[in-house]
């Protein structure tokens, strides 16, 4: 048996046309052959292009990772249908165990795209290739294995760190879990050679959406605030500051898939979709995301099929100040079909026109110069307290949104402030689960946690349709800090251990 969530040694491994606008709809290397491939600039840049869809792939299920398992979202159950009680709900509902699918592929996605890059690396020192160009792609994959090592480790704790491709699989065997020190090592020796070899920005128009030195130090600046390193933090987020960012005046910009506001000024960097099209790299989280029954109601198109998954719940409606832009932009408490009001929340901020049923524009945001603006406010609190350079920070955030000024705030309250702005500002954008255990230790997170699953059980944000909860739904323990490691890879790998309380 192959442990083809490790190494995927006999398999090149899932490499579709990927990514941006135009760098989308390449050939499919697999069909060439590993040893007569990666000949040249253009082909391994269709290496490229295929890691970077596969971490497209990893993008359309991310929100029942950092979404469900927090305060943020719900799900608008299917009485008749309870398919996925076992799969993604459990991620809702605190069910989660090793033998749940969506644990397995999200492990296997991860290690088949880590395969793919450290494959294209090893392959591409022989290419012929110029200068600039090599460098730009050796800084783009070194910057996609950080961030995906960046995920792995706050989704599992010690991970198997594979930096390299193996000649036979028998070593596979011998693999081992490696301390979160040690992955987050790598995570940030990979951003800083990544910000010494990308671009600040692309001269081809083409290549816009491709990572760039802006997006390698937000990722490095976040790992830092992560690792409480809070003065790297600063240093190397206040660097971002001085490219060419800014904040979109219009929130909704951020989110808006038409050709002058995608990839705009405050984008940062964000996974590429493309719709409208037969090529097959469109998003559908609109469809994902819109309640069960609303037809064409909320996506315009009665025929496409929605998922009632990723509801706003009651608490985070109610998290929002009066007045607050963001509000209508990113959530609709309710949807209106044959002139019935349904109350039924859903996700809006991903909404917009598009001419093909399920297939939409829509990108997914994963760093936005927002985020480096909180993280600067939250990385200069924790050092110094709520500086004037601080506050200043999260008040343009809040300027756009319509709301006043903070002022007069101790480091305490300036902290809690800066992260209710942070699950406001980002949310659904998939922040919210790392951004509590990241301020939360395992026990604070799992009571803060069960207080949310007790609100959720008195009120539910959406009607049940007379289903009972489960004695154990919405029950969290300190365990549940991390997701267990998939019981298959055990059964492959005995030298794997798994996390504790699964």
């Amino acid at each position: 048996m192959k442990n083809k969530a490790i190494i995927a040694i006999i398999v090149l491994g899932l490499f579709q046309s990927s990514c941006s606008e135009d760098f989308l709809n390449q050939t499919d290397p697999t069909k060439v052959g590993v040893d007569v491939f990666y000949k040249d600039e253009a082909q391994v840049k269709q290496a490229l292009s295929g890691v970077y869809s596969q971490v497209q792939s990893l993008t359309n299920t991310a929100y029942i990772f950092g979404e469900f398992q927090t305060d943020n979202t719900t799900i608008d159950l299917n009485p008749s249908d309870r398919g996925g009680a076992g799969g993604w709900e459990a991620f809702e509902f605190s069910t989660v165990n090793s033998g749940n699918g969506e644990i397995a592929n999200l492990w296997n996605g991860y290690y088949a795209a880590l395969y793919n890059a450290n494959l294209t690396l090893e392959k591409m020192v022989n290419a012929t290739i110029a200068d600039a160009p090599k460098k730009e792609i050796e800084g783009q994959l070194k910057f996609l294995r950080a961030y995906m090592y960046f995920n792995l480790v706050q989704y599992f704790g010690d991970v198997i760190i594979v930096t390299s491709t193996l000649a036979t699989p028998d070593p596979a065997f011998d693999l081992v879990r490696s301390p979160q020190a040690d992955v987050w090592a790598l995570v940030e020796k990979d951003l800083k050679e990544a910000v010494a070899l990308l671009p600040a920005a692309y001269a081809a128009a083409g290549d816009k959406g491709r990572a760039t030195k802006g997006a390698a130090l937000s990722l490095l600046g976040k790992t830092y605030l992560i690792n409480k390193k809070y003065a790297d933090a600063i240093t190397t987020l206040k660097q971002v500051t001085a490219l060419n960012y800014a904040l979109n005046t219009n929130y909704a910009d951020n989110f808006d898939p038409s050709p002058s506001k995608k990839n705009g000024i405050e984008s940062v960097f964000e996974i590429q979709y493309q719709g409208d099209n037969d090529l097959g790299e469109w998003s559908t989280f609109e469809y994902v995301f819109a309640p069960r029954v609303s037809k064409g109601a909320v996506t315009g198109f009665s025929a496409g099929s929605n998922g009632g998954r990723n509801v706003p719940t009651n608490d985070i409606m109610a998290t929002y100040e009066t007045g607050d832009l963001r509000k209508d932009i990113s959530l609709k408490p309710s949807f209106t079909l044959d002139g019935k009001v349904y109350p039924v929340p859903f996700v809006s901020k991903y909404n917009y026109p598009h001419t093909i049923v399920g297939r939409t524009n829509t990108n997914w945001p994963i760093l936005r110069y927002a985020d480096v603006l909180l993280m600067l406010a939250e990385s200069i609190n924790e050092q110094s307290g709520p500086t004037g350079e601080a506050l200043g920070y999260v008040n343009q955030i809040r300027k756009r949104a319509g709301l006043t000024d903070l002022t007069g705030l101790d480091k305490t309250a300036f902290r809690t402030a800066v992260l209710k702005e942070r699950r406001l500002e980002l949310a659904f954008e998939n922040q919210r689960w790392f951004d509590l255990k990241r301020t939360k230790t395992p026990a604070e997170w799992a009571t803060f946690m069960n207080a949310h699953g007790a609100a959720e059980r008195a009120k539910p944000t959406v009607d049940r349709g007379n289903v009972p909860f489960n004695s154990t739904d919405y029950v969290y323990t300190e365990s549940e800090y991390v997701l267990p490691i998939p019981a298959p890879q055990i059964l492959i790998n005995a030298k794997l251990t798994q996390n504790p309380g699964y």
